[in-house]
């Protein structure tokens, strides 16, 4: 594969822009990771200099914590090129030829909204700039069910080949998601457990405490099913899930997880109703303070769900018989996305009545927000005398990447470092390939229409809970309880 040149960035003067390219691209270049002459190409409709987009770039990154290094910013100011121009046209996208001027092997990342797609594509093949050396980058959603999503993807598929197209996920990038495939893969003793002799049950937590503000008129369309559990939940359900790939290739990876997606469940009306739970947030109070509904936040009522639970079953020998709850929701009590798997208990107690409620099962989770890390449970004996038997503890082992962070300075990666890089490389294997995107789209449809049939609507749950009662009802039903 080819080494990128440069990049455009679409969308420059946008909050993913502002939060997290910007920021990725000058960490990777502050650790020497971009190619000698790379060049950053940002563009948006907005009038600007080179200059001025420099010195909004410059206080992006001086505000940071990790503040700014005058001579890592002397480098990576002179790879700036702003252009303003309306992308969607062949006469915009012709605007940026000059800036590009020498580059052989661009590549284009899509920062704007997925109803751009299309426009920017076919304007870029028009100005003679999609060839077969350049690249380009999707941010999700791609689609909002899966009609939608085979238009766009025939569209790009129209000018691009699929070894060209980079959808992304940007949890995929993170190094906790990262060393799940390690921790699979490179380890003899979990691999053996990882099935469903030994795993009672899998949960997938995404909880946000930001509402949806300002968002709704995106948020309204999608909701929680299509924006966050059709792709961050069902991509690191897929990593727990698949079966070992023959390598680390991107295509055996993909085709791994494309065999969980197809092998996921359909949900029914009767499912609907037991193995589901919509929600809504209403007023309520996060982190000690006053949040508004979400009726409020719109300005009028909305069917639309902001919490989503449900059990999902996987049809194959490895995982026929254990449930993988998954629950995500806006306004919750706090920050956290993680995965936690349950192990078995053990069969038999031989420690007496005494320790009869110590024991409880292993558990190995996988906390990827606010902090990332690894830790399992192990039980252990408690310290200190006891009368009527030995008393039992469980013991969390941290198995933490910190000599990782360490030895990069002390600084967590953004995800999107990792994955820029990849894409600069041309390593497409923490990417989304089309069918994967498709058949995730597949299943939750099928999900929304089994709502439909059910006439399943949000149940209200004040900000700042964990959701609708029903939640708690959900995984009770079926003998579990949410981690803490």
């Amino acid at each position: 594969m080819h080494q990128a040149d440069a990049i455009v960035l679409f969308g420059a003067t946008g909050d993913l822009a502002r939060r997290m390219l910007l920021p990725s691209l000058y960490f990777l270049d502050a650790d020497g990771f971009l190619p000698e002459g790379f060049r950053i190409v940002a563009t948006a409709r907005a009038e600007m200099t080179t200059e001025a987009f420099r010195e909004q770039a410059e206080k992006i990154l001086a505000d940071r914590p990790e503040g700014l290094d005058p001579q890592v910013w002397a480098r990576f100011s002179a790879r700036l090129i702003y252009v303003g121009a309306d992308a969607t046209t062949a006469e915009g996208a012709a605007l940026l030829r000059p800036a590009l001027d020498g580059c052989a092997a661009p590549f284009f990342f899509l920062a704007v909204s997925p109803s751009l797609f299309e426009k920017i594509c076919v304007a870029l093949a028009a100005a003679g700039l999609a060839t077969d050396r350049t690249r380009i980058v999707l941010e999700k959603p791609i689609g909002r069910d899966l009609e939608t999503s085979r238009h766009i993807n025939a569209a790009l598929g129209a000018i691009f080949d699929e070894d060209q197209i980079f959808r992304i996920d940007h949890y995929l990038g993170k190094e906790t998601v990262q060393n799940l495939i390690a921790l699979r893969f490179a380890n003899a003793f979990f691999e053996p457990l990882w099935n469903n002799l030994t795993i009672d049950h899998v949960q997938i937590t995404v909880a946000e405490t930001e509402g949806v503000g300002a968002r709704w008129p995106y948020y309204d369309e999608y909701g929680a099913l299509r924006d966050m559990l059709q792709n961050h939940m069902l991509q690191l359900l897929c990593l727990v899930a698949m079966e070992p790939p023959a390598d680390m290739e991107p295509d055996s990876v993909r085709n791994e997880k494309v065999k969980v997606l197809r092998s996921l469940r359909r949900f029914t009306r009767v499912d609907a109703a037991d193995k589901s739970v919509r929600g809504q947030y209403t007023p309520g109070v996060v982190a000690g303070a006053a949040a508004d509904g979400y009726e409020a936040e719109r300005g009028q009522k909305s069917g639309t769900e902001t919490f989503v639970a449900l059990r999902a079953d996987i049809d194959n020998w490895r995982w026929a018989g254990v449930p993988f709850f998954l629950r995500t929701g806006k306004r919750m009590p706090e920050k956290r996305t993680s995965v936690s798997i349950q192990f078995k208990p053990v069969p038999h107690s031989i420690f007496g009545q005494a320790s009869i409620h110590d024991m409880t099962p292993n558990r190995l989770v996988i906390d990827l927000q606010p902090d990332e890390d690894i830790s399992l449970t192990l039980m252990n004996k408690a310290p200190g005398l006891s009368s009527g038997g030995m008393r039992l503890q469980s013991l969390p082992l941290s198995l933490s990447l910190l000599s990782t962070y360490e030895g990069a300075g002390g600084r967590r990666r953004i995800a999107y470092e990792r994955l820029l890089l990849d894409v600069i490389q041309g390593d497409a294997t923490l990417f989304v390939r089309r069918d994967e995107v498709e058949e995730a789209w597949r299943w939750v449809d099928g999900v929304a229409d089994a709502w439909a049939e059910a006439r399943l609507e949000p149940r209200p749950y004040a900000a700042g809970s964990w959701g609708p009662s029903g939640a708690f009802a959900l995984i009770e039903r079926f003998g579990k309880a949410w981690s803490d």
